[in-house]
């Protein structure tokens, strides 16, 4: 018997440490839902009431399956820019911000006379491209800090995200900026409506089902991203300074230059998350126009462990979360918040796990 036992512990331990991928967040995920459906319970609520609330909010109609998988794909893209940027041995905290003033830059670009009357989708396309551009310099502005200063980026990512986050609530309130003409005292301190020939096209065509093409651009930029990751030089360059950057530059790779880029690239992912929520979605600026997306991106760039379709994979549980999370409050009046308390959960069980795991495959 004591060696059956052993040898199923053997088995499982082995499972385990070659499949933890996948295993560690399946089981981190099904106890943390375990817990929130618990607290659910110890409100008094009735739990299918819930259960069917968030189900009806997440995946009840092709409106609500859309509209998650719209939220997945704002959350993938800062998740992936978070990837990039680990690769090289950078966190970057900034997601919030460097959507802010992704969104400043498309709305703006939206707005500008004669750019809605462009062909061949450049309407659109363009608004995006100046929303990333303007979202990688946000995140470069880090990278030259801590090349030039040794600023900590954890801390300069961080206090961008605050600039980034007054400049939009700025952009907003001020009719020299983007503040829509105020007709009478029940204007909203928000920017004008964007010409639908600037919104980012519907897959479908159909207001029923919103999947905007956010998604494709998603699914493409994720395969070129775990391309250049994992098969360019650049993608050596970036694991090579994330590893040693004294040896790094010593085989003559540029270490200032590399950590700007990643920080650039990390950011214009971020910016061009401001701009496909602002044209794929809310179609006009407002305060709080982030609302937690760039944080919540940065928890699934943190649970992929440096994979992108991990980064997609939990862009997907968080997106139908946060849409079920919303339906729960409005229907059986359990606080949204619950779901960040899963979320949060979440990414300690993972790290638990992680933390356990390599302590025992550490000789």
């Amino acid at each position: 018997m004591n060696q059956i036992i052993t040898s199923t512990r053997e088995h499982v331990s082995k499972f385990l440490n070659s499949h933890q991928g996948i295993v560690v967040p399946v089981i981190a995920v099904l106890l943390a839902f375990a817990f929130g459906m618990i607290v659910v319970v110890a409100m008094g609520v009735p739990l299918n009431n819930a259960l069917g609330a968030f189900w009806q909010g997440a995946f009840g109609n092709a409106y609500a399956i859309s509209a998650s998988l719209n939220r997945a794909v704002v959350l993938a893209l800062v998740g992936i820019g978070f990837v990039i940027a680990n690769r090289a041995g950078l966190t970057n905290v900034g997601g919030e911000g460097q959507i802010a003033v992704g969104g400043i830059a498309a709305t703006a670009l939206c707005l500008t006379p004669g750019i809605a009357d462009l062909p061949f989708g450049l309407s659109f396309l363009i608004p995006l491209v100046g929303a990333a551009f303007v979202g990688g310099i946000w995140g470069a502005l880090a990278g030259v800090l801590k090349t030039r200063s040794g600023t900590n980026e954890v801390i300069s990512t961080l206090l961008l995200s605050f600039i980034g986050t007054g400049l939009l609530y700025w952009s907003v309130q001020s009719e020299n900026l983007l503040r829509q003409p105020m007709t009478s005292s029940s204007t909203l301190p928000e920017s004008a409506s964007i010409p639908m020939a600037t919104q980012v096209p519907l897959l479908t065509g159909s207001y029923a089902s919103p999947v905007t093409y956010g998604l494709p651009i998603l699914l493409l930029l994720a395969v070129i991203a775990a391309l250049v990751l994992s098969r360019s030089i650049f993608g050596f360059q970036l694991r090579s300074v994330g590893h040693n950057p004294t040896a790094a530059a010593r085989a003559g790779i540029s270490v200032g230059l590399t950590l700007t880029l990643a920080l650039f690239i990390a950011g214009a992912f971020g910016g061009l998350a401001g701009g496909v929520m602002l044209q794929g979605e809310q179609y006009s600026l407002k305060a709080g126009f982030s609302s937690g997306f760039g944080f919540d991106g940065l928890v699934v760039g943190l649970l992929a462990r440096g994979s992108v379709p991990g980064v997609i994979a939990g862009a997907l549980l968080f997106g139908f979360m946060r849409s079920g999370g919303i339906s729960m409050e409005m229907i059986a009046t359990v606080p949204s918040s619950l779901v960040g308390v899963i979320q949060g959960l979440i990414v300690l069980l993972i790290a638990g796990a992680a933390y356990y795991l390599d302590k025992r495959t550490t000789p």
